[in-house]
């Protein structure tokens, strides 16, 4: 994918429309979609249960996606030598997080199956009535490798994760957000051909449709548009007690495509607590928090723009991520 300039503050409305938007009655609903990246066993088995009891203790809904394959997260140890990579482990407490169990996956200890431990819990969510979707299949080796590796790698490790989510539903997936927000224009691609209607797998500003080859994807993306917990917390002076302010002042100003990605490592775990005052704070604002599918049916594709998917920086995380070009 070719390279996109720095990508500024994620989240904040076009100034274009800015002006009649700061008029807007806060009384009136605008929505906003939560997706909830699943990266590990453990955040499936402790921080999914949590989060589906925060959520419908507050009326609201989500999209959950899944890592379906084995749980490598110890193989993250590669990233070592990536700009900033130091940085963000030192800020966000990875090893609180994770867990050292979880932190030797993949290497000292072997990489348990991420579906075959924790299927109940991932059918859970469906019949509590969530949007239930893809991740990947092993996280780790997405993360570090597409953007590295052609069609046929990427062809085996979208497929895998596919048939693994059968195994867990019975029924095809419709929704596709990738790890880490990596992709290669084959994944872009496969997309279409595999039968994912929507995803998510890039940060931008507004939902768009990618361009492939100089034509229109079928399969529209809808961007995170918000900054991740991890992507602040220990940002200039942002601690865990006020980062919730932070993200709050972003989303002032209503804005109608928002997505907010949350992990459930994170959110569903330690910061349990951040997230509910997020919950709290934006259903105060006027929002109606909703799945990626509802956010979806309310879109017209043939409509929404076309955008070349970029490789681009975000403030606070490390590494290059897919971003949305200009139109």
């Amino acid at each position: 994918m070719p390279t996109a300039a720095r990508l500024h503050r994620p989240g904040a409305c076009s100034s274009r429309n800015r002006g009649s938007e700061a008029g807007a009655d806060l009384a009136s609903t605008v929505r906003l979609a939560l997706k909830i990246d699943v990266d590990t066993l453990r955040g499936t088995r402790e921080g999914v249960p949590a989060l589906i009891d925060a959520l419908q203790a507050a009326g609201a809904d989500a999209s959950f996606l899944f890592s379906l394959g084995p749980d490598h997260t110890g193989r993250a140890l590669r990233r070592v030598l990536r700009p900033g990579f130091f940085s963000k482990v030192a800020r966000t407490s990875v090893l609180e997080h994770y867990g050292l169990r979880t932190l030797l996956y993949g290497t000292l200890l072997p990489g348990p199956d991420i579906t075959r431990h924790a299927g109940a819990i991932m059918r859970r969510v469906r019949d509590a009535g969530f949007e239930v979707g893809v991740h990947c299949f092993d996280h780790t080796s997405w993360q570090d490798f597409v953007t590295r590796r052609g069609e046929a790698w990427t062809r085996l490790q979208m497929q895998s994760a596919i048939a693994r989510f059968q195994d867990a539903f019975g029924a095809a997936p419709l929704v596709h957000g990738a790890a880490g927000w990596q992709m290669n224009a084959a994944a872009l691609a496969l997309e279409e051909e595999l039968g994912f209607r929507y995803a998510s797998d890039t940060r931008g500003s507004s939902p768009f449709v990618p361009l492939l080859s100089q034509r229109r994807s079928a399969c529209p993306q809808l961007p995170t548009t918000l900054p991740t917990l991890d992507e602040l917390i220990g940002i200039e002076g942002i601690d865990a007690a006020r980062v919730h302010e932070v993200l709050l002042e972003r989303t002032r100003v209503p804005c109608a495509h928002h997505v907010y990605t949350l992990h459930a490592e994170l959110e569903g775990m330690k910061l349990l607590p951040v997230f509910r005052r997020l919950v709290q704070g934006w259903q105060g604002q006027g929002y109606e928090l909703i799945a990626l599918r509802t956010l979806y049916s309310g879109l017209e594709p043939a409509r929404l723009p076309a955008c070349a998917v970029m490789s681009g920086c975000v403030p606070g995380r490390s590494g290059l991520l897919s971003v949305q070009g200009a139109a």
